[in-house]
């Protein structure tokens, strides 16, 4: 059996109408690079309370829950290999306040998955996750910086949130 992948992070897409919130990235990985917002979950927190704690840090909404949308794992990235929690919500009325992580921009869902100012799997696992199709895994193999493969399977039931 395929040892599981630590997973220490936390990604939310916050939606409004056909517009998602991203991060432009100030620090590695992914400095440059559009991202949805997130980040480590801390020593005693849940996936989903981790979540709840970035969003609210990182853009001020304080959101009463957050969907579960899948798996998020990775080798030979330029960070150890691990995995995410990959998450939904829509974006309560205001706009976000500001970010100590990066700016913060209200971009249109086909910008996200087409834009090479995106992070690389981005446009790969978003169509998926923003229809709001059952979670699914999605795992990268990289080299030099790029997507070699990927695939697409089920959440293993012990990582359901």
């Amino acid at each position: 059996m395929e040892a599981l992948p630590v997973f220490r992070y936390t990604l939310c897409f916050l939606t409004r109408l056909d517009r998602v919130l991203m991060l432009l990235r100030q620090k590695a990985p992914n400095q440059g690079l559009w991202n949805g917002v997130g980040g480590r979950i801390e020593t005693g927190e849940d996936p989903r309370s981790g979540c709840l704690r970035e969003v609210r840090e990182e853009t001020g909404y304080q959101l009463a829950d957050v969907r579960f949308a899948g798996l998020l794992t990775w080798e030979g990235f330029e960070i150890p290999n691990g995995g995410l929690y990959l998450f939904t919500a829509e974006a309560p009325a205001g706009e976000p306040g500001p970010c100590n992580e990066g700016p913060l921009a209200w971009k249109p869902n086909d910008w996200l998955y087409s834009s090479p100012e995106v992070v690389s799997n981005i446009p790969i696992f978003a169509p998926t996750i923003l229809r709001l199709e059952p979670p699914l895994t999605f795992h990268f193999v990289y080299h030099s910086g790029h997507i070699m493969h990927y695939e697409m399977r089920p959440v293993p039931a012990q990582l359901m949130v």
